[in-house]
């Protein structure tokens, strides 16, 4: 029995239009350092640009509320 880990990294999207930058989760399937710094898909399907330094689930109030609970499933 193979026991498999979901890891997540945060990425901070751009403010787009009337929108808002907000953070959001990205499902990892590579090396942290292969990521940092690229955009990748994110879980509610925008793009966003991987941030090592912080840590999915984020300590702030814009978090994508989506992305928050997709992370949980």
């Amino acid at each position: 029995m193979m026991l498999q880990t979901t890891v997540f990294a945060a990425a901070r999207s751009r403010a787009h239009g009337p929108t808002v930058a907000l953070w959001h989760a990205v499902e990892l399937h590579r090396p942290p350092a292969e990521v940092d710094g690229a955009c990748e898909l994110t879980l509610c399907g925008s793009l966003a640009r991987v941030s090592t330094d912080e840590s999915w689930p984020v300590a702030a109030t814009d978090v994508c509320p989506a992305c928050a609970l997709l992370s949980t499933c």
